[in-house]
Protein backbone atom coordinates (compact mmCIF):
# COMPACT_ATOMS: atom_id res chain seq x y z
CA UNK A 1 0.00 0.00 0.00
CA UNK A 2 3.06 2.28 0.65
CA UNK A 3 4.20 2.07 -2.72
CA UNK A 4 0.78 3.60 -4.11
CA UNK A 5 0.73 6.29 -1.79
CA UNK A 6 2.91 8.73 -4.28
CA UNK A 7 0.49 7.70 -7.27
CA UNK A 8 -2.52 8.30 -5.47
CA UNK A 9 -1.75 11.68 -4.19
CA UNK A 10 0.24 12.84 -6.87
CA UNK A 11 -2.44 12.12 -9.40
CA UNK A 12 -4.76 13.99 -6.88
CA UNK A 13 -2.96 17.14 -7.22
CA UNK A 14 -3.29 16.90 -10.46
CA UNK A 15 -6.59 16.45 -11.16
CA UNK A 16 -7.88 18.61 -7.76
CA UNK A 17 -8.54 22.15 -8.37
CA UNK A 18 -6.25 24.62 -6.74
CA UNK A 19 -6.96 27.35 -4.38
CA UNK A 20 -3.43 28.98 -6.32
CA UNK A 21 -4.89 29.82 -10.05
CA UNK A 22 -1.36 31.40 -10.73
CA UNK A 23 0.34 27.81 -9.74
CA UNK A 24 -3.08 25.94 -12.02
CA UNK A 25 -1.87 28.89 -14.82
CA UNK A 26 1.62 28.36 -14.98
CA UNK A 27 0.84 24.63 -15.07
CA UNK A 28 -1.32 24.49 -18.04
CA UNK A 29 1.31 26.98 -19.71
CA UNK A 30 4.04 24.11 -19.61
CA UNK A 31 1.63 21.69 -20.73
CA UNK A 32 0.59 23.70 -23.91
CA UNK A 33 4.21 24.48 -24.25
CA UNK A 34 5.49 20.87 -24.29
CA UNK A 35 2.47 20.10 -26.86
CA UNK A 36 3.44 22.64 -29.26
CA UNK A 37 6.82 22.01 -28.94
CA UNK A 38 6.46 18.62 -29.91
CA UNK A 39 4.09 19.41 -32.49
CA UNK A 40 6.19 21.68 -34.26
CA UNK A 41 9.16 19.69 -34.21
CA UNK A 42 7.53 16.51 -35.55
CA UNK A 43 5.74 18.23 -38.10
CA UNK A 44 9.10 20.29 -39.09
CA UNK A 45 11.21 17.43 -38.72
CA UNK A 46 8.52 15.77 -41.58
CA UNK A 47 8.99 18.76 -43.91
CA UNK A 48 12.73 18.55 -43.81
CA UNK A 49 12.62 14.65 -44.45
CA UNK A 50 10.02 15.19 -47.13
CA UNK A 51 12.63 17.86 -48.53
CA UNK A 52 15.28 15.37 -48.41
CA UNK A 53 13.09 12.51 -50.31
CA UNK A 54 12.41 14.99 -53.13
CA UNK A 55 15.78 16.19 -53.28
CA UNK A 56 17.11 12.74 -53.94
CA UNK A 57 14.27 11.04 -56.06
CA UNK A 58 13.06 14.52 -58.38
CA UNK A 59 15.67 16.52 -58.55
CA UNK A 60 18.75 13.89 -58.43
CA UNK A 61 16.85 11.83 -60.19
CA UNK A 62 16.60 14.37 -63.28
CA UNK A 63 20.07 15.34 -63.04
CA UNK A 64 23.26 13.45 -63.96
CA UNK A 65 24.83 11.10 -61.05
CA UNK A 66 27.94 11.03 -62.94
CA UNK A 67 28.89 12.08 -66.53
CA UNK A 68 31.93 11.47 -68.45
CA UNK A 69 33.29 14.22 -71.14
CA UNK A 70 35.80 15.43 -73.57
CA UNK A 71 35.79 18.57 -74.90
CA UNK A 72 36.26 17.83 -78.33
CA UNK A 73 33.49 15.51 -77.92
CA UNK A 74 33.38 11.65 -78.06
CA UNK A 75 32.91 9.80 -81.06
CA UNK A 76 33.38 6.23 -79.59
CA UNK A 77 30.42 6.45 -76.91
CA UNK A 78 28.75 3.22 -77.65
CA UNK A 79 32.18 1.24 -76.37
CA UNK A 80 32.21 4.17 -73.64
CA UNK A 81 28.76 3.21 -72.59
CA UNK A 82 29.71 -0.69 -72.22
CA UNK A 83 32.96 0.13 -70.34
CA UNK A 84 31.40 1.71 -67.91
CA UNK A 85 27.54 -0.52 -67.52
CA UNK A 86 30.12 -3.26 -66.68
CA UNK A 87 30.73 -1.75 -63.42
CA UNK A 88 28.68 -2.79 -61.19
CA UNK A 89 28.01 0.18 -59.49
CA UNK A 90 26.60 1.84 -62.71
CA UNK A 91 22.92 0.96 -63.08
CA UNK A 92 22.72 2.35 -67.13
CA UNK A 93 24.39 4.91 -69.18
CA UNK A 94 23.14 6.99 -71.84
CA UNK A 95 24.80 9.78 -74.30
CA UNK A 96 24.11 13.27 -74.46
CA UNK A 97 24.56 16.51 -76.00
CA UNK A 98 24.41 19.80 -74.12
CA UNK A 99 23.96 23.47 -74.93
CA UNK A 100 22.29 26.72 -73.67
CA UNK A 101 19.38 27.93 -76.23
CA UNK A 102 16.92 30.55 -76.88
CA UNK A 103 13.42 29.78 -77.31
CA UNK A 104 10.92 32.20 -79.04
CA UNK A 105 7.23 32.32 -79.76
CA UNK A 106 6.02 35.65 -80.87
CA UNK A 107 6.48 38.40 -77.98
CA UNK A 108 7.81 35.30 -75.36
CA UNK A 109 11.32 34.20 -75.53
CA UNK A 110 13.31 31.99 -72.70
CA UNK A 111 16.62 30.97 -72.38
CA UNK A 112 17.34 26.79 -71.66
CA UNK A 113 19.04 24.31 -70.67
CA UNK A 114 19.11 22.13 -74.37
CA UNK A 115 20.08 18.61 -74.02
CA UNK A 116 20.06 16.28 -76.87
CA UNK A 117 19.09 12.26 -75.79
CA UNK A 118 18.63 9.37 -77.34
CA UNK A 119 15.06 8.39 -75.62
CA UNK A 120 15.69 4.39 -75.89
CA UNK A 121 18.71 5.48 -73.11
CA UNK A 122 17.58 8.27 -71.32
CA UNK A 123 14.67 6.85 -70.01
CA UNK A 124 17.34 4.15 -68.11
CA UNK A 125 19.06 7.54 -66.53
CA UNK A 126 16.30 9.89 -65.86
CA UNK A 127 12.85 10.11 -64.23
CA UNK A 128 11.79 12.52 -66.60
CA UNK A 129 9.53 9.91 -68.70
CA UNK A 130 7.69 8.84 -65.86
CA UNK A 131 6.23 12.30 -65.30
CA UNK A 132 4.63 13.16 -68.99
CA UNK A 133 1.14 15.52 -68.74
CA UNK A 134 1.38 15.03 -72.87
CA UNK A 135 2.93 13.30 -75.23
CA UNK A 136 5.97 11.24 -74.62
CA UNK A 137 9.89 10.79 -74.85
CA UNK A 138 9.07 8.25 -77.71
CA UNK A 139 7.88 11.21 -79.93
CA UNK A 140 11.56 12.66 -79.70
CA UNK A 141 12.49 10.82 -83.47
CA UNK A 142 15.68 11.80 -85.18
CA UNK A 143 14.79 14.06 -88.45
CA UNK A 144 11.70 15.66 -86.98
CA UNK A 145 13.24 18.44 -85.24
CA UNK A 146 10.53 17.48 -82.27
CA UNK A 147 11.42 19.40 -78.59
CA UNK A 148 9.75 18.59 -74.85
CA UNK A 149 9.91 20.61 -72.00
CA UNK A 150 9.04 21.61 -68.67
CA UNK A 151 5.13 22.72 -67.95
CA UNK A 152 5.80 25.66 -66.59
CA UNK A 153 8.51 26.69 -69.28
CA UNK A 154 5.29 26.01 -72.10
CA UNK A 155 3.15 28.22 -70.15
CA UNK A 156 5.50 30.86 -70.26
CA UNK A 157 5.94 30.53 -73.75
CA UNK A 158 2.17 30.02 -74.36
CA UNK A 159 2.50 27.08 -76.24
CA UNK A 160 0.44 23.78 -77.28
CA UNK A 161 1.03 20.83 -78.02
CA UNK A 162 2.15 20.59 -81.91
CA UNK A 163 2.95 24.31 -82.64
CA UNK A 164 6.20 25.14 -83.81
CA UNK A 165 8.73 27.03 -81.76
CA UNK A 166 12.21 29.14 -82.56
CA UNK A 167 15.28 27.88 -81.34
CA UNK A 168 18.68 29.53 -81.57
CA UNK A 169 21.60 28.27 -80.24
CA UNK A 170 25.07 29.65 -79.98
CA UNK A 171 26.31 28.24 -82.89
CA UNK A 172 26.90 31.04 -85.60
CA UNK A 173 27.29 31.08 -89.21
CA UNK A 174 28.97 33.41 -91.80
CA UNK A 175 26.90 34.60 -94.28
CA UNK A 176 27.09 37.56 -96.76
CA UNK A 177 25.23 39.36 -94.01
CA UNK A 178 28.26 38.32 -91.56
CA UNK A 179 28.02 36.09 -88.48
CA UNK A 180 24.41 35.15 -87.67
CA UNK A 181 23.20 32.99 -84.75
CA UNK A 182 21.57 29.48 -85.81
CA UNK A 183 17.99 29.56 -85.68
CA UNK A 184 15.79 26.02 -85.89
CA UNK A 185 12.18 25.50 -86.02
CA UNK A 186 11.32 22.79 -83.63
CA UNK A 187 7.49 21.40 -82.97
CA UNK A 188 6.27 20.46 -79.12
CA UNK A 189 5.41 16.60 -79.13
CA UNK A 190 6.01 16.56 -75.45
CA UNK A 191 5.34 18.47 -71.83
CA UNK A 192 6.53 16.84 -68.64
CA UNK A 193 5.97 18.12 -65.19
CA UNK A 194 8.55 16.65 -62.79
CA UNK A 195 7.51 19.73 -59.35
CA UNK A 196 11.24 21.06 -59.25
CA UNK A 197 13.29 23.92 -61.52
CA UNK A 198 13.45 21.53 -64.41
CA UNK A 199 9.86 22.66 -65.37
CA UNK A 200 11.40 26.32 -66.19
CA UNK A 201 14.31 25.75 -68.29
CA UNK A 202 15.22 22.59 -69.75
CA UNK A 203 14.32 21.30 -73.43
CA UNK A 204 14.97 17.93 -74.43
CA UNK A 205 15.41 17.31 -78.47
CA UNK A 206 16.70 13.80 -80.00
CA UNK A 207 20.73 13.81 -79.62
CA UNK A 208 20.78 13.52 -83.71
CA UNK A 209 18.97 16.57 -83.99
CA UNK A 210 21.18 18.21 -81.53
CA UNK A 211 24.24 16.73 -83.34
CA UNK A 212 23.23 18.45 -86.94
CA UNK A 213 21.98 21.64 -85.65
CA UNK A 214 25.54 21.93 -83.56
CA UNK A 215 27.14 20.49 -85.66
CA UNK A 216 28.66 17.64 -84.06
CA UNK A 217 28.97 15.01 -86.44
CA UNK A 218 28.56 11.25 -84.84
CA UNK A 219 30.47 12.92 -81.64
CA UNK A 220 28.67 13.69 -78.14
CA UNK A 221 29.44 15.91 -75.43
CA UNK A 222 29.79 12.87 -72.92
CA UNK A 223 27.93 9.88 -71.90
CA UNK A 224 26.07 10.60 -67.80
CA UNK A 225 25.71 7.25 -65.53
CA UNK A 226 23.10 6.17 -63.07
CA UNK A 227 24.99 4.86 -60.27
CA UNK A 228 23.40 2.10 -57.65
CA UNK A 229 24.04 4.52 -54.45
CA UNK A 230 23.60 8.13 -54.99
CA UNK A 231 26.20 9.02 -52.45
CA UNK A 232 28.86 7.02 -53.98
CA UNK A 233 28.48 8.98 -57.07
CA UNK A 234 31.57 11.11 -56.70
CA UNK A 235 33.90 7.94 -56.19
CA UNK A 236 32.43 5.37 -58.50
CA UNK A 237 32.63 8.40 -61.60
CA UNK A 238 36.35 9.01 -59.92
CA UNK A 239 37.47 5.67 -60.37
CA UNK A 240 35.53 4.90 -63.90
CA UNK A 241 37.58 7.64 -65.52
CA UNK A 242 40.94 6.56 -63.58
CA UNK A 243 40.85 3.83 -65.98
CA UNK A 244 39.96 5.23 -69.19
CA UNK A 245 42.67 5.71 -72.05
CA UNK A 246 43.25 9.01 -73.37
CA UNK A 247 42.00 12.76 -71.55
CA UNK A 248 38.40 12.52 -70.00
CA UNK A 249 36.55 15.24 -67.35
CA UNK A 250 34.49 13.76 -65.05
CA UNK A 251 31.69 15.44 -62.83
CA UNK A 252 29.00 14.06 -60.25
CA UNK A 253 25.50 15.60 -59.12
CA UNK A 254 27.58 16.72 -55.99
CA UNK A 255 29.19 19.06 -57.96
CA UNK A 256 25.81 20.35 -59.81
CA UNK A 257 23.26 20.46 -56.34
CA UNK A 258 25.43 19.19 -53.61
CA UNK A 259 25.05 22.26 -52.21
CA UNK A 260 21.90 22.41 -52.16
CA UNK A 261 21.66 19.11 -50.67
CA UNK A 262 24.23 19.65 -47.98
CA UNK A 263 21.81 23.44 -46.94
CA UNK A 264 19.02 20.62 -46.79
CA UNK A 265 20.65 18.54 -43.81
CA UNK A 266 22.26 21.77 -42.22
CA UNK A 267 19.01 23.38 -42.04
CA UNK A 268 17.56 19.92 -40.67
CA UNK A 269 19.99 19.41 -37.90
CA UNK A 270 20.00 23.54 -37.14
CA UNK A 271 16.01 23.75 -36.93
CA UNK A 272 16.09 19.96 -35.34
CA UNK A 273 18.17 21.75 -32.15
CA UNK A 274 16.24 24.73 -32.23
CA UNK A 275 12.99 22.87 -31.71
CA UNK A 276 14.51 20.69 -28.80
CA UNK A 277 15.79 24.15 -26.96
CA UNK A 278 11.77 25.25 -27.18
CA UNK A 279 11.12 21.75 -25.96
CA UNK A 280 13.18 22.29 -22.99
CA UNK A 281 12.32 25.62 -22.07
CA UNK A 282 8.77 24.55 -22.13
CA UNK A 283 9.76 21.24 -19.95
CA UNK A 284 11.98 23.63 -17.55
CA UNK A 285 8.57 25.56 -16.97
CA UNK A 286 7.40 22.50 -15.21
CA UNK A 287 10.14 23.71 -12.51
CA UNK A 288 8.95 26.75 -11.59
CA UNK A 289 5.39 25.54 -11.40
CA UNK A 290 6.70 22.97 -8.99
CA UNK A 291 8.37 25.03 -7.37
CA UNK A 292 5.39 27.27 -6.32
CA UNK A 293 3.45 24.57 -5.76
CA UNK A 294 5.81 22.56 -3.04
CA UNK A 295 5.34 26.54 -1.64
CA UNK A 296 1.77 26.37 -1.70
CA UNK A 297 2.09 22.75 -0.20
CA UNK A 298 4.20 22.86 2.61
CA UNK A 299 1.88 22.39 4.73
CA UNK A 300 0.39 19.32 3.78
CA UNK A 301 3.66 18.00 3.10
CA UNK A 302 4.49 18.33 6.83
CA UNK A 303 0.94 16.45 7.73
CA UNK A 304 1.83 13.61 5.79
CA UNK A 305 5.40 13.57 7.31
CA UNK A 306 3.86 13.71 10.57
CA UNK A 307 1.89 10.59 9.71
CA UNK A 308 4.55 8.94 8.56
CA UNK A 309 5.26 9.34 5.06
CA UNK A 310 8.93 8.90 4.30
CA UNK A 311 11.18 11.78 2.31
CA UNK A 312 11.22 9.68 -0.64
CA UNK A 313 7.42 8.92 -0.80
CA UNK A 314 6.64 12.78 -0.16
CA UNK A 315 9.52 13.38 -3.30
CA UNK A 316 7.46 10.88 -5.14
CA UNK A 317 4.47 12.91 -4.88
CA UNK A 318 5.70 15.57 -6.72
CA UNK A 319 7.69 13.70 -9.65
CA UNK A 320 4.33 12.23 -10.29
CA UNK A 321 2.68 15.32 -10.70
CA UNK A 322 5.13 16.77 -12.52
CA UNK A 323 5.16 13.91 -14.49
CA UNK A 324 1.97 14.08 -15.59
CA UNK A 325 2.79 17.07 -16.91
CA UNK A 326 4.90 16.37 -18.87
CA UNK A 327 3.50 13.23 -19.88
CA UNK A 328 -0.06 14.37 -20.91
CA UNK A 329 1.63 17.23 -22.85
CA UNK A 330 4.37 15.13 -24.90
CA UNK A 331 1.49 12.36 -25.77
CA UNK A 332 -1.08 15.03 -26.63
CA UNK A 333 1.80 16.89 -28.57
CA UNK A 334 2.72 13.30 -30.72
CA UNK A 335 -0.66 12.96 -31.58
CA UNK A 336 -1.09 16.37 -33.28
CA UNK A 337 2.40 15.93 -34.95
CA UNK A 338 2.03 12.79 -36.52
CA UNK A 339 -1.50 14.07 -37.63
CA UNK A 340 -0.19 17.46 -38.77
CA UNK A 341 2.85 15.54 -40.41
CA UNK A 342 0.43 13.65 -42.12
CA UNK A 343 -1.75 15.87 -43.55
CA UNK A 344 0.83 19.15 -43.98
CA UNK A 345 0.59 19.17 -47.83
CA UNK A 346 -3.38 19.66 -47.76
CA UNK A 347 -3.15 22.44 -44.79
CA UNK A 348 -0.51 24.27 -47.09
CA UNK A 349 -2.79 23.75 -50.16
CA UNK A 350 -5.72 24.89 -48.12
CA UNK A 351 -4.31 27.99 -46.92
CA UNK A 352 -2.66 28.79 -50.47
CA UNK A 353 -6.65 28.50 -51.86
CA UNK A 354 -7.67 30.75 -48.96
CA UNK A 355 -5.12 33.33 -48.77
CA UNK A 356 -4.50 33.29 -52.66
CA UNK A 357 -0.93 32.72 -51.82
CA UNK A 358 1.81 30.45 -53.05
CA UNK A 359 4.25 29.03 -50.38
CA UNK A 360 6.36 27.37 -52.61
CA UNK A 361 7.07 29.09 -55.72
CA UNK A 362 8.36 26.55 -58.83
CA UNK A 363 10.98 29.16 -60.27
CA UNK A 364 12.36 29.98 -56.65
CA UNK A 365 12.99 26.64 -55.29
CA UNK A 366 13.24 23.35 -56.34
CA UNK A 367 10.24 22.12 -55.94
CA UNK A 368 6.55 24.30 -55.76
CA UNK A 369 4.73 22.35 -53.46
CA UNK A 370 5.29 21.02 -49.36
CA UNK A 371 6.27 17.68 -49.25
CA UNK A 372 6.04 15.68 -45.93
CA UNK A 373 7.74 11.99 -45.01
CA UNK A 374 6.90 11.04 -41.48
CA UNK A 375 9.91 8.91 -40.47
CA UNK A 376 9.05 6.67 -37.06
CA UNK A 377 12.03 6.86 -35.19
CA UNK A 378 12.31 10.41 -35.67
CA UNK A 379 9.20 10.42 -33.54
CA UNK A 380 10.73 7.93 -30.99
CA UNK A 381 13.53 9.96 -30.26
CA UNK A 382 11.50 13.46 -30.25
CA UNK A 383 9.20 11.73 -27.68
CA UNK A 384 11.67 9.81 -25.81
CA UNK A 385 13.62 13.48 -25.54
CA UNK A 386 10.65 15.46 -24.29
CA UNK A 387 9.53 12.79 -21.30
CA UNK A 388 13.43 12.86 -20.23
CA UNK A 389 13.22 16.60 -19.96
CA UNK A 390 9.87 16.16 -18.30
CA UNK A 391 11.38 13.95 -15.46
CA UNK A 392 14.31 15.79 -15.17
CA UNK A 393 12.37 19.05 -14.66
CA UNK A 394 10.69 17.66 -11.94
CA UNK A 395 13.84 16.09 -9.80
CA UNK A 396 14.41 19.51 -8.01
CA UNK A 397 11.71 20.77 -6.73
CA UNK A 398 10.35 17.04 -5.92
CA UNK A 399 13.79 17.41 -4.20
CA UNK A 400 13.23 20.35 -2.24
CA UNK A 401 10.05 19.63 -1.11
CA UNK A 402 11.40 15.98 0.32
CA UNK A 403 13.38 18.30 2.68
CA UNK A 404 10.92 20.21 4.29
CA UNK A 405 10.65 20.22 7.74
CA UNK A 406 7.31 19.71 9.43
CA UNK A 407 7.94 22.06 12.25
CA UNK A 408 9.27 24.89 10.10
CA UNK A 409 6.00 24.50 8.09
CA UNK A 410 3.44 23.86 10.91
CA UNK A 411 4.89 27.08 12.93
CA UNK A 412 2.81 29.62 11.58
CA UNK A 413 -0.11 27.44 10.73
Amino acid sequence: MKTSIPLLIGTRYVRAKRRNHFISFISAVSMIGLILGVMVLIIVMSVMNGFDREMQTRVLGMVPHGTVSQPEGISDWPDLMNYLEASPDVVASAPYIESQGLLSKDSQTRGVLLYGIDPEFHANVSIVGEHFEQGSLELLQPGEFGIVMGDVLARMLGLEMGEPITLMVPEVSISLAGLTPRFKRFRLVGVFKVGAEMDTGLALIHISDAAKLLKKGNKVDGVRIKVADLFNAREVTWNLAINLPGRYFVSDWTRTQGNLYKAIQMEKRMIALLLVMIVAVAAFNIVSSLVMLVQDKQGDIAILRTMGATPGQVMGIFIVQGSMIGIIGVLVGTLLGIAGALSVAEIVSFIESIFNVKVLDGSVYFINYFPSELHWNDVAWITGISLCLSLLATLYPSYRASRVSPAEALRYE
